[in-house]
């Protein structure tokens, strides 16, 4: 089985994705394949940056192209969780490899609790000022290209939403329901 995540910065889907590793699934992230290539070509790891060069990458070898880079870590016997989905080429590309085996979970929270996240979890490539924090975000969720960052459409297409308005533990909650449905289908 795979899962992926799709959502707004801070959101939840790296909580998510703990949780998901706790049920043995492996962790694989499309965000980790852009970070890797940034390395490569020696490019900074800040948000914007690493926007416009997964942007490329799905300019240049089309827009599953993050998916078919991580999909040489996947082995048929495994689950996995595929974090950092932000376009509908890497939707449809897991749901042509995949099919009936995908489940795409969406993820959003108020932009107060999302900026707390960004502040407190700090990484290199998060935004440092609030502002920033927002460009950030209005670009995943609203730019408008072919290659671009579509988390909105993503999130559309999701077959799972959850709404991370409370605790850690009011998420795992959700995700525990979430879990315990999708099993039952199996």
């Amino acid at each position: 089985m795979i899962i992926g995540l799709t959502g707004r910065i801070a959101a939840g889907k790296g909580v998510s994705a703990e949780f998901f590793k706790t049920k043995k699934f492996e962790y694989l992230s499309l965000s980790n394949e852009v970070r890797a290539e940034a390395t490569k070509q020696g490019i900074i790891h800040e948000r914007e940056k690493l926007q416009d060069l997964g942007n490329l990458i799905r300019k240049n070898e089309g827009t599953g192209a993050l998916v078919k880079r991580v999909n040489t870590h996947i082995k048929s016997y495994s689950n996995y969780i595929i974090d950092g989905i932000r376009n509908l080429g890497e939707v449809e590309e897991l749901n042509r490899i995949y099919c009936n085996e995908f489940i795409l979970l969406s993820l959003d929270a108020p932009v107060e609790i999302r900026w707390k996240n960004v502040q407190k979890r700090g990484k290199i490539s998060d935004p440092k000022t609030f502002e920033e924090f927002l460009s950030a975000d209005n670009r995943d969720y609203e730019e408008n290209l072919e290659n671009g960052q579509q988390v909105r459409e993503c999130m559309e297409r999701a077959d799972y939403h959850l709404y991370n308005d409370s605790t850690i533990e009011g998420l795992n909650s959700q995700l525990e329901k979430i879990y315990s449905e999708i099993v039952r289908k199996c």
